[in-house]
């Protein structure tokens, strides 16, 4: 198989975000074992799984480019629209958990608030539109 450059990339984001996804698992488990107290401490382990499962969509991703009917650029606007998300979920939610919030709602908190937007901003939406490209790139070339 000939792997593209962006295919090699977002594999690599894909390794590289489960690599932070297991670092992030020794913060969940100080968290955890009230080692370091924090408001929410499952938030934590939420941080590290979001990273683990970001990590392995991301090669899944990678790993499905040649099934695709997408050019160069539309693989790397792919890559791009999975790779954001997946790596804001981590992000966010490790953000998440040294604050105390859960961010599903919008609340009186402006903490809450500003993770609940992030989440919707950088996650939530984006993760639905990059999986809706991602399942469109299936459908048959035309012509074939």
């Amino acid at each position: 198989m000939n792997e593209s450059p962006t295919q090699r990339r977002l594999a690599m984001a894909g390794a590289l975000l489960f690599f932070i996804g297991m670092l992030s698992g020794l913060w969940a488990g100080v968290a955890l074992t009230g080692k370091v107290k924090v408001g929410i401490p499952h938030l934590a382990l939420a941080a590290h799984l979001n990273a683990l499962l970001g990590g392995l969509w991301l090669l899944a991703v990678a790993w499905t480019f040649q099934f695709l009917h997408y050019g160069a650029a539309g693989l790397r606007r792919l890559a791009f629209a999975v790779a954001v998300p997946a790596w804001a979920n981590w992000l966010v939610t490790l953000i998440a958990s040294f604050l105390g919030v859960r961010g599903l709602e919008y609340t009186g908190d402006m903490k809450n608030n500003a993770i609940a937007f992030a989440l919707q901003a950088f996650v939530v939406l984006p993760t639905l539109v990059a999986c809706g490209f991602w399942v469109w790139g299936f459908r048959a070339r035309r012509g074939r």
